[in-house]
């Protein structure tokens, strides 16, 4: 029977569940039809089955990638389940799988969060970490071990979100940005940790991006290059990574994606996670910088490189979204 999950514009979705309900095993229909949704639109029918059925549809997903079924991929399915999560909860379980893996792609996914994630979400993806997980977010990035050049940066943007003003300040920016001088590229040796990790601290996302545009208006150059001129280490290389996400999120998360649909990183998760999360946010303009930057449109890229099947349909439907 064909899913025809599509068919209702209903705010009710007892016919989805219904046909999603007698269609278990058939759950390649059930995925195309769901990406196709918003993910408010998902998390309804998630509620709904749930209600009428007593099951919950993402761990539905999960029980049938792990038993192998025939039609379904795992890959395919572990991104339908973020897809229908509520973004903090999502989040969460990003940060989480970061952690555990330990590597400097999986912390990658961790700034992504802390930049790019306003401090109310991220006060709700700490309580889902704590619900979930039974453990505190900030604790277990203090605790990574061994030490990581990532984990001083995640622990002064976490802190950040509890402690900053939301006001933009312009003549405190270019203060700030003078101190970033005179730390690094205006003295000799490495850039000074200390202030760096002070001003992520006390400042708030929007109010970094101003102090590094100011930085860009003074002294002609972007803070990146300043980094990339000192003595770079592990710190200046994270550093830079950060700076990169804050500045100019769509040019980062372009490359992550050229990169990671191309298979020359190790971020095995970003494709996913990338486009699951910026899907509703800026699809528009990450496509746009990509076809600029690479000269072929995403959609392109990913037909050219993701062998067909679920999965590349999974992510064709949110290269084809509008903001």
């Amino acid at each position: 029977m064909a899913t025809k999950i599509l068919a209702s514009s209903s705010h009710s979705f007892e016919n989805e569940c219904k046909e999603i309900h007698e269609s278990r095993g058939r759950w390649n229909h059930l995925i195309r039809a769901l990406v196709t949704r918003t993910q408010l639109e998902c998390r309804g029918i998630r509620e709904t089955y749930k209600d009428m059925y007593g099951e919950d549809l993402i761990t539905l997903l999960q029980k049938s990638s792990l038993r192998n079924q025939p039609g379904v991929s795992p890959k395919t399915c572990a991104a339908l389940s973020l897809w229908m999560l509520h973004p903090h909860e999502r989040d969460a379980i990003v940060a989480r799988e970061a952690l555990l893996q330990d590597n400097d792609s999986n912390y990658q996914s961790l700034v992504e969060i802390f930049v790019g994630r306003k401090s109310s979400h991220i006060a709700l993806i700490k309580q889902a970490y704590l619900s979930k997980y039974k453990t505190q977010l900030d604790q277990d990035i203090i605790n990574i071990e061994p030490p990581h050049p990532y984990q001083k940066i995640l622990v002064a943007l976490s802190t950040s979100h509890k402690a900053h003003q939301a006001d933009v300040n312009q003549h405190t920016a270019k203060c700030d940005a003078r101190r970033l001088y005179e730390t690094g590229e205006g003295s000799p040796g490495a850039i000074d940790e200390g202030t760096v990790l002070e001003i992520f601290t006390k400042r708030s996302i929007p109010h970094l991006k101003l102090t590094f545009s100011c930085y860009k208006h003074i002294y002609g150059h972007d803070y990146t290059k300043s980094i990339t001129d000192v003595n770079s280490g592990e710190f200046e290389d994270a550093l830079k990574m950060v700076v990169k996400c804050i500045c100019n999120p769509s040019n980062y998360y372009v490359k992550i994606l050229f990169a990671s649909i191309k298979g020359i990183t190790a971020d095995r998760g970003a494709i996913t996670r990338v486009m699951v999360s910026r899907s509703e946010t800026e699809m528009d303009e990450i496509q746009r910088v990509f076809k600029a930057k690479y000269g072929v449109e995403l959609r392109e890229t990913i037909c050219d490189s993701i062998p067909s099947g679920d999965y590349r349909d999974f992510l064709l439907a949110l290269a084809n979204k509008t903001v």
